[in-house]
């Protein structure tokens, strides 16, 4: 006995010792492969890069996982017992290592000879997702343990837990619980009960095969599963337990849903950060606050939206996508197929049509259900020819549609479902704060998926008549007045810098004769923009334009300038606009705000040029330093007094007020009277259209936003016979600029007190005689009031004949000069 006994223990030793002797080896091989205890606690999760609006909005996510980390405070307790009873019932009680569960795992080996899994713990899976690959090697597996055992050391139960639910593995790109909530039920964890919070917590098992959205029967059974073990392990009641399994899958493929659509901006803000950041910016947790406010981009949205389609259905029906009628008779699994292969914007649906009468039409639509579409919904449908002309109105919904036709319907409030079709017009709105150059709304085309040039930034087009308030700003800085004469007559010009003679014209062929320049400029005039760059020469000109941020080498060098034949983009116009918005400062626009980091710190910060309006001005020269070209000063601002560079003064305030004032008269009397209806008078602006109405505009503004809109094909053709700058691009700008405005107060650019106002005759520009009955008020700057031309009146008695108002004048101008 004595000698089992010793025989026995010695065996035990030698086993002891040589699975000591084991262990060591294996933590020697591996032991490299160990994260320190500094790694271990600065454990960085990979996360997205998000954008938001000014207000908090987001905008959208870059970034291979799709994940939003969590503190332990913010898990539900209904999501972390079932958790635990998914995976780990034993994990607040074990080391890190389940030896029981290894146990199993080994049998299982032993018994089937496959590995099949199980037997890893909470805290072993944590190690694996974090530092750690996936293959299946019993090498891997040993680092997994020592890994977890050190972790128990290091770390609370609850930081493990806390790294868990934000690291593993749920399916379509969610990294994270709180990543899955939104994913498939595009809420947050504490929004889901507790049936939806089990099915998440059986994805980690097998994202592929449990997930809710692609294998919902079998997701329902490992859900209903986890709720068994739940009920089991005292974790929930019977009741909860019930009425959590009989609850119906509700989980969808939501991915990211961003709170407002700005997929333009995103991608400016992508690329821009690309360059600085590299790939890093996709993982490293990093938040930008742009400059845009979420209800002006829904504005502008809605407004370029409707805008295009406007456009798009007084032009024609260019018939239907595809003729399936085979599919008339197919059944409805096939239907819906042909109909979801077929690309569709948002909100809008794919439909096949079923059948029609002599005033409606039953059609399928891609989502399976079945709808009727009305005659009041289709009848704007007349035959596209081309831009110029469409065929006759039809009659019935035959002379429309027939049975097979697959075509586009999007929703609408009366009717339901309208009829409508893939526009091929492109639009574009760009608005911005004038006094600093936030951009606060950024639309760059129709639907960003289905096209993604920008073009806003990357297109470069005429901007037409849309420029000649800046050729007007250089004539009244050179001594011209808004009642200036010029001849607007048929006129030839032999200029070197052109191919041959030119010989402008007005559009409709009209002239006008002797024109002052202020009805020339609401009238749009080009002969008269033409014959006054001529005068005043172009070299000049050009160097007066970079006062607006136009680059001089990149304007054409001949008479051509002042009919606004330069290839700018839309950005660049509204930021020249913006100078005269703001009284005459030149700004910079911008988009991106703020970057900060994943643990708040502010990587970047924009310090915009801007107008000093209330502004303490700064003396920026020092002791050591010489005197700086740009001025400072502290400026109130949302994030409290901030030192800001303080925009340059770039145009004269009375030259910069008068032509506001004329531009004023565009909406007053000229291309822009459908602004009226905004019944505004703080609001100025300019339309423009380019020879053969290839590119469309309107730029307006007040005294603290500019917008500006353009209209017109990609591939350069005519809009067609009646489209100008005032029906295609003004009523969008109405229409977001209504929105942008709501609940203001006029904001006019404030008026120079060296400005004089005296009555002229409207047919010469001349001072008015006294009496006379046609003259009309006219803005001059001191130096330029049109000289009197009878300050003394003749008499018969002692009394002059003019008019009190005349005399009151003549008196006002005596004590001026």
């Amino acid at each position: 006995m004595a000698k089992a006994l010793k025989l026995f223990f010695l065996l035990s030793l030698f086993g002891a010792l040589c699975a000591a002797g084991i262990t060591y080896a294996v933590y020697y091989n591996v032991k490299d492969r160990i994260p320190t205890v500094a790694e271990l606690k600065d454990i960085e999760l990979r996360i997205p890069l998000r954008i938001y609006t000014a207000d908090h909005q987001l905008i959208g996510e870059f970034g291979e996982q799709r994940r939003t980390p969590i503190n332990y405070d913010d898990i539900p307790p209904d999501l972390e017992h079932a958790i635990l009873a998914a995976e780990d019932a034993n994990f607040y009680h074990h080391p890190g290592v389940d030896v029981f569960g290894l146990g199993r795992a080994v049998m299982q080996l032993i018994t089937t000879g496959e590995k099949q899994g199980g037997g890893s713990t909470i805290t072993m899976q944590v190690a694996r997702n974090y530092f750690l690959s996936f293959e299946q090697t019993y090498t891997r597996k040993f680092t997994e343990i020592f890994i977890s055992l050190k972790m128990e050391q290091e770390l609370t139960k609850h930081e493990i837990l806390e790294l868990y639910v934000n690291k593993i593995y749920l399916g379509n790109r969610a990294y994270g619980f709180e990543a899955a909530a939104q994913v498939y039920y595009g809420k947050s964890l504490n929004e889901l009960d507790l049936a939806q919070l089990a099915m998440i917590a059986g994805l980690p098992k097998a994202p592929s095969r449990y997930n809710p959205v692609v294998n919902p029967s079998r997701s329902l059974i490992r859900r209903n599963w986890i709720l068994q073990r739940m009920l089991s392990l005292g974790m929930i009641d019977k009741a909860a337990y019930e009425a959590a399994v009989e609850s119906p899958i509700s989980a969808k493929n939501h991915g990211v849903m961003p709170d407002i659509e700005a997929d333009y901006i995103a991608e400016m803000v992508r690329s821009e950060l690309y360059t600085i950041f590299g790939d890093d910016l996709y993982n490293t947790g990093m938040t930008v606050y742009t400059t845009i406010d979420s209800t002006r981009q829904k504005a502008a949205n809605k407004a370029v939206f409707n805008g295009v389609l406007a456009y798009d259905t007084r032009h024609g029906y260019r018939g239907s996508i595809d003729t399936r009628s085979d599919l008339v008779e197919a059944s409805l699994e096939e239907q819906e197929q042909a109909l979801q292969d077929i690309a569709r914007f948002k909100d809008w649906q794919t439909a096949l049509v079923i059948a029609t009468k002599d005033t409606t039409a039953d059609v399928r639509l891609a989502n399976g259900a079945r709808a009727t579409l009305v005659w009041e919904a289709m009848k704007w449908a007349r035959p596209y020819i081309n831009e110029d002309s469409q065929g006759p109105s039809p009659k019935t919904v035959a002379d429309i549609l027939v049975p097979g036709d697959i075509v586009h319907l999007r929703p609408d409030e009366q009717y339901e479902w309208v009829l409508t079709q893939k526009p091929t017009v492109q639009s574009a709105l760009l608005s911005l704060n004038s006094k600093d150059g936030a951009i606060q709304a950024l639309v760059g085309g129709f639907n960003f998926y289905d096209n993604k040039f920008n073009r806003i930034t990357q297109s470069k087009r005429q901007p037409g008549s849309n420029f000649k308030p800046f050729i007007y700003a250089s004539a009244l800085n050179r001594g011209y007045t808004a009642a200036s004469i010029i001849n607007d007559a048929p006129v030839v010009f032999n200029d070197t810098n052109l191919a041959s003679a030119w010989r402008p014209t007005n559009d409709g062929g009209k002239f006008y004769g002797p024109t002052r320049l202020r009805q020339a400029l609401y009238r749009s005039q080009n002969i008269v923009s033409v014959r006054l760059l001529d005068e005043m020469g172009i070299r000049p000109t050009l160097d007066f334009l970079r006062r607006f941020g136009f680059d001089p080498d990149q304007l054409p060098h001949n008479l051509s300038l002042s009919l606004g034949s330069a290839n700018l983009s839309p950005l660049q116009l509204a930021a020249g606009y913006a100078v005269f918005s703001n009284g005459g400062h030149q700004i910079q626009p911008y988009l991106i705000d703020k970057v900060v980091g994943r643990d708040k710190q502010t990587l970047f910060q924009a310090n915009p040029v801007t107008v000093c309006v209330t502004c303490t001005l700064l003396d920026n020269k020092t002791d050591n330093e010489p005197e700086s070209e740009t001025q400072t000063g502290l400026f109130e601002t949302a994030d409290g007094i901030r030192n800001l560079p303080v925009a340059p003064q770039v145009i004269d305030p009375e030259v910069n007020y008068i032509v506001y004032d004329m531009m004023r008269d565009v909406i007053k009397y000229g291309t822009g009277r459908r602004a009226l209806v905004l019944r505004r008078d703080d609001i100025a602006g300019k339309t423009g259209t380019t020879n053969d109405g290839r590119d469309a505009w309107f730029s307006g503004f007040n005294g603290d936003i500019v917008t500006s809109v353009w209209s017109g094909f990609d591939n350069n053709s005519p809009l067609g016979r009646g489209e100008w700058g005032g029906s295609i691009s003004l009523p969008p700008w109405i229409e977001y600029m209504r929105e942008a405005l709501r609940d203001t107060p006029p904001s006019f650019i404030p008026k120079p007190s060296s400005l004089v106002t005296v009555r002229i005759d409207p047919n010469t520009g001349e001072r008015a005689l006294p009496g006379q009955s046609n003259a009309i008020f006219e803005i001059f700057r001191k130096d330029h009031v049109p000289p009197q031309r009878n300050l003394h009146l003749p008499t018969m008695d002692g009394i002059g004949s003019g008019t009190q108002e005349d005399k009151q004048e003549n008196n006002a101008l005596e004590n001026l000069f």
